[in-house]
């Protein structure tokens, strides 16, 4: 992808940014961006579309997210805890019917809705099928953006998670290609930590903060590399199983 400003990674067809701010600016038609949201949201949707559900992301986490799930005839994700349908991937997975759902999510749904906006074409990849992701994107042509979400503070601002980062990195390292500086500190980061990430996703900001609140099993769930061929991307306001991606 050609583009002479500097904050869009310039000529490099694989590229790396932090969240909704960054999707706004590089995601474009004409593009892939893959969404990293490792702890939890892209985890929850490898979770799901790995039982042939769907999940369609939301915005917000309010009443509006219970009318549009009603809408579409979803479950909605509105409760924390290990046991309803919530981010937490063990629990979608321990649901005893599950075809639809929707997912709010201030980070991943939120990067997820700004790139479609664009028109570029959405995944969702997490650590546990990032290989599979960047197997399948190497099937087309298009530039690439890697797009790690980050949490947030409790201000509101961006804070960066390593997890994130790692996912990103992950995806990346496996994809190869005309990799932006960006994308390469990426792919060293995951280099640095591939052999102890399960050790790193404990004892990370995001890991410590899920563990406390008794969630010690997603982290172990979204730890495990590349133990999935699920490959979800985003048609019709959806994240579904691998349909087939343009190319250039």
């Amino acid at each position: 992808m050609s583009d002479s400003s500097w904050s869009t990674q310039g000529d490099y067809d694989r590229r790396f940014e932090w969240a909704p701010s960054g999707s706004e600016r590089l995601a474009q038609a004409g593009s892939i961006v893959v969404v990293v949201d490792v702890l939890r949201f892209t985890t929850a949707v490898e979770a799901v579309v790995s039982r042939g559900a769907i999940v369609y992301p939301y915005r917000w986490k309010d009443a509006s997210a219970r009318a549009f799930a009603d809408s579409l005839g979803a479950q909605l994700s509105d409760n924390p805890d290990a046991v309803s349908v919530s981010l937490s991937p063990s629990a979608l997975l321990n649901q005893a019917t599950l075809d639809a759902v929707v997912l709010p999510s201030p980070n991943g749904s939120t990067c997820s809705a700004l790139a479609a906006e664009t028109g570029a074409v959405v995944v969702a990849a997490c650590l546990r099928n990032a290989p599979a992701v960047a197997e399948y994107l190497a099937a087309t042509n298009l530039p690439v953006l890697v797009l790690a979400c980050g949490e947030r503070w409790s201000d509101g601002t961006l804070r960066p998670s390593l997890e994130d980062l790692l996912g990103a990195g992950a995806v990346l390292s496996s994809l190869g290609g005309d990799l932006s500086p960006e994308a390469a500190s990426a792919v060293a980061a995951w280099q640095d930590a591939k052999d102890t990430i399960a050790d790193v996703l404990l004892k990370c900001v995001s890991g410590r903060e899920l563990v406390e609140r008794g969630f010690r099993d997603d982290v172990e769930y979204a730890s495990l590399y590349g133990v999935s061929d699920v490959v979800p991307v985003l048609v019709d306001g959806a994240f579904r199983g691998e349909p087939q991606l343009p190319r250039r």
